[in-house]
């Protein structure tokens, strides 16, 4: 969920992105040099000789032959040595030796010896005052360069600016492309005090605008409380009553959505709703994150607080001032930073999911109460006849003496509707298969499934297919099955049936979406499956998202 990393702290995934991408460059580099290293080592006894008397510098920077690379700090070449590269991942790079390629990612970038090459920085600014033969880039950052700069490329600043000294020389061109964003400069305090300790925040110099940030983003929840109080107090008590569909409902929400915009990417015409998407996407991160402060407020002042102390404005408060405190722990800051962000999305979703079932089942008994109560026609007929003037109630009732009555209408006589007292000893005769029948627990379901994989896997192998497909075989025998007989061979023999919550019988796709939930239960070290036993309904993840349980009934019943 990249889309509300934005609330607390700078979208940082990019960057990441970039590190990445810039590890990936350093290593190729590096494996080059290594390579053409030991290729000059089995060159013939008659080549020169490599003189290796320069000195070893031992220092906290790792080196790899000729290049100096470091990882969360800065790099140093000093004056009067000399490295092929000088590479910075989190850091600054500095060189005043001779060097061929000088770069820095989230650090800043100075140069005042020879250079061969190029001078980069990613996120953050370069300072050249020598001579360097390739080209000066900052990208989101800006280029300075001194008195004694000589540019044989072009100077390139990408989102900053060109600072250039009246005395220095370049050969190139000179592009500052998007403007200018005062750099990054304001960044490495927070990734130095934050970042590389696993936090949000901290207190130190430089990060005051961090504070700032959060503590907006604060007020902003509690204004979402205060607005939205009662969509709030819902979603509260959602994640208190039902926790565990809550963690469910955070996790399909993290698989679903990427798979959501790949999808709507692919036909192309899905493209246009993408942003619409993503904007819902992040008022839902804003409003889940409230729920959660509010959550964790009532955890800590009790929910039963009377007065100004029962609105969830203040309950938001609290938990946003213990959450500012966790957020100063190492690694746990920003663990806390992720689940509050992920619980929050999938808190919000299944009361939406809770909400739309709530409004369907009002509006399926009003349906069914509107299909019970007589017709106005109907209702009005015996009043209409019993106002009618004596007259014309006699001539009605006399044209309708002389109208013979048909003779084949004995219908309701020949097959009488069923009383209350009948239905009893139908229902007896004749038991229903439904969800108000004793659930199937862990292990039989267990025993079941096992069976089944057995038979599946016996007959692959006679069909001399391959156990890597046994079990999609496994999935469409289980959907076939649960659809024409309502349980597979295993579930027959321990007398189990699955059957639908809302009493409708199991149709092509509900057995279908049950068959694809499996992976998702079996995906997650089988985690979906093991829910049966600690799930009150005994459900497990498919069973949840299909709507379906499993119910042990009498091998009569089954063969009905």
């Amino acid at each position: 969920m990249t889309f509300f990393k934005s609330r607390f702290l700078p979208p940082i995934e990019p960057l990441y992105l970039t590190l990445l991408a810039m590890l990936l460059v350093v290593s190729a580099a590096t494996h080059a040099d290594s390579t053409t290293a030991d290729a000059t080592s089995d060159a013939p006894a008659s080549a020169p000789a490599i003189s290796t008397d320069e000195p070893v510098h031992s220092s906290r920077h790792h080196r790899r032959n000729n290049d100096l690379v470091s990882i969360g700090h800065g790099s140093v070449l000093p004056r009067g040595e000399q490295a092929d590269s000088v590479v910075s991942i989190l850091g600054s790079s500095t060189s005043d030796g001779d060097a061929a390629t000088v770069v820095s990612v989230l650090g800043n970038t100075r140069v005042t010896g020879p250079l061969s090459d190029s001078a980069v920085a990613v996120l953050g600014n370069t300072y050249i005052d020598s001579e360097i033969d390739g080209d000066a880039v900052a990208v989101l950052g800006n280029v300075e360069l001194g008195p004694n700069a000589r540019i044989g490329g072009d100077v390139v600043a990408v989102g900053g600016i060109v600072k250039r000294d009246p005395a220095a020389i370049i050969h190139g061109d000179v592009q500052s492309i998007a403007g200018s964003v005062a750099g990054f400069g304001w960044l490495q305090p927070w990734i130095e005090n934050c970042l590389y300790y696993g936090r949000p925040l901290a207190f130190a110099p430089g990060v005051g605008w961090a504070w700032r940030l959060a503590l907006a983003c604060l007020a902003l929840y509690v204004g979402i409380a205060l607005l939205f109080r009662p969509a709030v107090m819902r979603c509260v008590q959602t994640m208190e009553a039902r926790p565990g569909m809550t963690v469910l409902a955070a996790l399909l929400s993290l698989l679903a959505i990427p798979v959501l915009l790949v999808l709507l990417c692919i036909t192309v015409i899905g493209i246009a709703a993408v942003p619409f998407i993503l904007f819902a996407l992040l008022c839902l991160g804003f409003f889940g994150k409230a729920v959660m402060l509010a959550w964790l407020g009532r955890r800590c002042i009790g929910g039963h607080a009377e007065g100004p102390r029962a609105n969830p404005a203040f309950a938001v408060l609290v938990g946003g001032l213990i959450v500012l405190v966790l957020y100063l722990v190492p690694v746990l800051g920003f663990v806390v930073f992720k689940l509050l962000g992920l619980m929050g999305l999938g808190v919000v979703v299944y009361t939406l999911v809770l909400t739309a079932q709530a409004h369907r089942a009002a509006k399926d008994a009003a349906l069914h109460a509107q299909a019970s109560t007589p017709s106005p026609a109907v209702a009005a007929a015996p009043s209409a006849a019993a106002a009618m003037p004596p007259s014309s109630a006699t001539s009605a009732t006399a044209a309708a003496a002389a109208t013979p009555a048909p003779e084949a209408t004995p219908a309701p006589e020949a097959t009488p509707a069923p009383s209350a007292a009948t239905a009893p000893a139908a229902a007896a005769a004749t038991p229903a298969v439904t969800a108000a029948l004793p659930r199937a627990g862990f292990w039989i379901r267990m025993v079941a499934l096992l069976l089944d994989a057995v038979l599946v896997g016996m007959v692959l192998g006679v069909l001399h297919h391959s156990h890597n497909v046994e079990l999609v075989a496994l999935a469409a025998y289980g959907a076939i099955m649960w659809k024409m007989r309502g349980a597979t061979i295993g579930g027959t023999v321990f007398d189990l049936r699955v059957v639908r919550l809302d009493g409708r019988a199991v149709d092509w796709e509900t057995a279908i979406i049950r068959a694809l939930g499996c992976f998702l239960s079996l995906a997650v070290a089988g985690l979906g499956f093991f829910w049966i036993a600690f799930d009150h309904g005994k459900q497990a993840w498919h069973d949840k998202i299909a709507g379906t349980v499993v119910v042990r009934v009498s091998h009569g019943a089954l063969k009905s």
